[in-house]
């Protein structure tokens, strides 16, 4: 026979029960709770700053030189994607008047543009505008703008010792020596010489065949100005004079002297514009826009002279019609030297002999017209061309170890790009 359970036994069952799983409920709670004297949790960091590498894009604005007014609007700024070389806007400063040319000093604290123009003054000069690059993000404070000593200056450079800029007014025949003060600013020119030489022919004589097209020979018109990898020497390229000058600077007085070969005659009306020296500065590669030949010349970084051991084309032998050689490079591992010709709209590649002499190995179309600067991202993976009638920057990758070019397929809209320069920010 079963005990009965009455009511009140039952009840003090269920209360039992409850108490147990009550106490099992709290040791395990207190299981889990984190200890008394247990440290809060920490934040994870923030992100580290990454480096960007920036692109500046300068050309010509509606205020620009007689009859070559543009369509852009001063100094864009991007930002270049280092994986697919886009180039992704940024900013654009418009408070210059075409900027057709711009440099960086060495340090990339300051950028200077030239702008080409001939009514900065009552004496008909172009002029000089220094920036303050911020650091971080490559963004431009203007600093000051002065005469470029000259009419409608072509391309500009910091002198090997930080302490001049260097500018060819091409219109006015006239190179300056400009100093840079302290804090980045421009001082009025120190130097300010004026070539002269008889008129040469409109045309070479070894010209591509069926090329019509001239440059400009009426008088001395010095298309760069730069100088020699010691710092010793200063060259200038008279591309109305066919002559490359070689001066002496003295830093003392910001003064040009005459080296003890002053200047070397070319081909009449090869019309000489931009040279790069090989890495060691003994070899020049010396590009003339009329003909569209580079020349290659020993460089004696002692006394300054200059001998030429070979002439070279930058179209192949099958092209017939007008072109006009506009830029020349070197690459990083020093190996191959790029030229730009516009008209033909091409861009020639060549590999460097061992004796410093040049072998055309290939031809790369431009993708679109009329490109005149070329320059490489600072890492050297990406080939960037300024085409001025297409109002476009076109983007190549670069085969390091063949030097071939190959397009992106990337196109980035700049009204009438002439110039660039490139630096990565600090992280």
């Amino acid at each position: 026979m079963r005990n009965p359970v009455s009511r009140r036994d039952f009840a003090l069952g269920i209360a039992a029960s409850s108490v147990a799983v009550g106490m099992v409920g709290a040791v395990h709670a207190a299981d889990n709770a984190p200890a008394a004297d247990s440290p809060a949790p920490v934040p994870p960091p923030p992100p580290k700053p990454v480096s960007k590498t920036i692109c500046f894009v300068g050309g010509y604005t509606k205020h620009g030189p007689p009859g070559g007014a543009g369509n852009g609007q001063g100094i864009s700024v991007f930002e270049m994607d280092r994986v697919t070389g886009a180039l992704i806007p940024v900013t654009t400063f418009t408070d210059i008047a075409s900027p057709s040319f711009i440099t960086l000093s060495a340090d990339n604290r300051y950028l200077y543009a030239l702008s080409e123009i001939s009514d900065y003054d009552k004496n008909g000069n172009g002029s000089l505008t220094a920036f303050e690059v911020n650091q971080q993000t490559g963004s431009l404070r203007k600093i000051n703008t002065v005469s470029s000593g000259g009419s409608v200056p072509a391309h500009l450079s910091v002198h090997h010792s930080g302490r001049y800029l260097l500018v060819a007014n091409y219109v006015g025949g006239s190179v300056a020596v400009v100093p840079i003060r302290g804090d980045g600013s421009l001082g009025a020119p120190t130097d300010v010489v004026h070539n002269s030489g008889p008129r040469q022919p409109d045309r070479a004589v070894d010209n591509p065949q069926g090329n019509f097209a001239v440059s400009d020979h009426s008088g001395p018109h010095p298309h760069m100005i730069r100088s020699d990898p010691s710092g010793r020497f200063v060259l200038v390229d008279d591309a109305g004079l066919d002559r490359i000058y070689v001066w002496t600077l003295n830093l003392g007085t910001g003064k040009l002297e005459p080296a003890k070969t002053p200047y070397y005659d070319m081909e009449p009306g090869c019309a000489p514009r931009h040279f790069e020296f090989n890495h060691t500065g003994r070899i020049l590669y010396n590009l003339c826009e009329q003909n569209s030949k580079i020349v290659v010349s020993t460089f004696d970084p002692q006394n300054g002279t200059l001998n030429n051991i070979q002439t070279v084309s930058t179209v192949t032998p099958h092209f017939r019609g007008s072109t006009l050689a506009a830029e020349i490079l070197i690459s990083a591992s020093g190996k191959y030297v790029y030229a730009s010709n516009r008209l033909g709209d091409s861009l020639a590649v060549f590999a460097i002999g061992e004796d410093g002499t040049l072998t055309l190995q290939d031809e790369v179309w431009m993708h679109a017209d009329y490109g005149r600067a070329m320059m490489f991202d600072p890492s050297g993976t990406f080939l960037f061309c300024a085409n001025q009638r297409s109002d476009a920057v076109t983007a190549f990758k670069v085969d390091k170890t063949t030097g071939q070019l190959a397009f992106t397929n990337h196109f980035t809209p700049v009204g009438s790009p002439t110039t660039f320069a490139f630096m990565d920010t600090k992280a």
